[in-house]
């Protein structure tokens, strides 16, 4: 939490990336969460609104709201300040993140299968039975840099001061100058922004956009760590990386390159039983991880699957703390990009503060001064719009 959070709340340094119910099964989403709850960590609901599931065990959320506004939404699908309000309030309710976007389909609304939409699931999103759930591509709470940021302190006083951020997977590199000029100029800043990578994946997401749109994870953590330093507002907002993070050196890795905490999907659903039978979006998942049918839901006992989940993040974080401790560092906090080596050629190796670009404080606010690989961006960044304020 930043300076205007009353209720801070201290992650783990890695939690369960953003998976909704009806993208994944109930036992999922009580495993998930009941992992969670034994070993201290935080679960993202995902888009779809927070189910009678992840509450039942008591497991830390983080809430994710879409562009449907799923489980805060008038009939009509626009934002609603009063569901909002009764929601954010159940105790389990740590943080809230608002959707911009997501690695596995960039510019892209969340979609359920009419095949996977049960009533249940009708009912807490708040749609229609018998057609696909088509999320929109965009947000109707905010339409401008600054009104996301109007919007984040909307949220922040209506939660009672719980820590309010945002997800976004980075496209064009304007539109996230444009928001960051945006905090200097009114003062407001988010409690974290979650960085997503264009490799993200999902067996539900349009393959193309999968596999062609959005940048690649480290170089959108680098750029989005380097923009906040640049403009002065680093210490004021946590930054989580959000990716194929397996094992410890990933871990590692993220954290030396601008993360403060990371989340992870795909290492969490193997947790639970996932196979990669890519059958996400037709209901037929065997081991009962992406479906709603009952007799395969069945298939994945919540008391065995909670314990690996539990597990996976406990040895994960024990493995990363003696990775910390062979490197002579005693706090995540003190690892930097130097102390990751890559080789670039047959004969040559480098760290990645040399291979990278890494801004001071404060090198953004000069628009006079300006390094040369943010120039052009920043030049063409408004808080105002997230379209052009200068022609190409």
């Amino acid at each position: 939490g930043g300076p205007d959070c009353t209720q801070p709340y201290s992650a783990s340094i890695l939690n369960i990336s953003a998976m909704s119910y009806g993208s994944l099964s109930k036992n999922a989403v009580r495993a998930l969460n009941l992992g969670a709850k034994m070993d201290g960590f935080v679960h993202n609901t995902g888009e779809g609104g927070i189910s009678p599931y992840h509450l039942e065990n008591g497991g830390d959320l983080t809430w994710q709201i879409g562009t449907a506004y799923f489980g805060c939404r008038t009939p009509e699908g626009d934002f609603c300040p009063e569901t909002f309000k009764e929601r954010v309030s159940v105790p389990n309710v740590k943080m809230v993140e608002i959707k911009l976007s997501q690695g596995a389909k960039p510019g892209h609304g969340g979609i359920l299968p009419a095949a996977k939409l049960t009533p249940e699931i009708a009912e807490i999103r708040n749609v229609p039975l018998g057609q696909d759930v088509l999320s929109p591509s965009a947000h109707t709470a905010f339409s401008t840099p600054i009104e996301l940021l109007e919007f984040v302190v909307r949220l922040r006083d209506l939660s009672g001061g719980k820590p309010i951020g945002f997800k976004l997977c980075v496209g064009k590199r304007r539109e996230f100058l444009a928001i960051a000029k945006a905090m200097v100029q009114t003062g407001i800043t988010p409690d974290f922004i979650t960085v997503d990578g264009g490799e993200g994946g999902t067996g539900a997401a349009p393959l193309e956009f999968t596999n062609h749109l959005g940048a690649p994870l480290m170089e959108s953590l680098i750029f989005v760590h380097n923009t906040l330093v640049g403009y002065s507002i680093r210490d004021r907002i946590r930054v989580l990386s959000s990716g194929k993070i397996t094992s410890a050196f990933h871990l590692i890795k993220h954290l030396a390159l601008g993360a403060d905490a990371c989340n992870s999907a795909r290492a969490m659903m193997m947790a639970v039983g996932c196979i990669q039978a890519l059958k996400c979006n037709s209901n037929h998942c065997p081991v009962g991880v992406t479906t709603q049918r009952p007799e395969l839901v069945a298939g994945l006992v919540v008391s065995d699957k909670s314990q690996r989940v539990a597990r996976y993040h406990s040895e994960m974080i024990k493995s990363t703390s003696e990775f910390l401790g062979a490197m002579g560092i005693s706090e995540p906090a003190d690892l930097h990009p130097w102390h990751i080596m890559r080789r670039t050629a047959a004969t040559e190796t480098k760290h990645y503060g040399e291979i990278h670009e890494f801004l001071q404080d404060g090198q953004l606010l000069n628009e006079q001064d300006l390094p040369a690989s943010f120039k052009r961006a920043a030049l063409a960044a408004s808080p105002e719009s997230f379209t052009h304020s200068t022609p190409d």
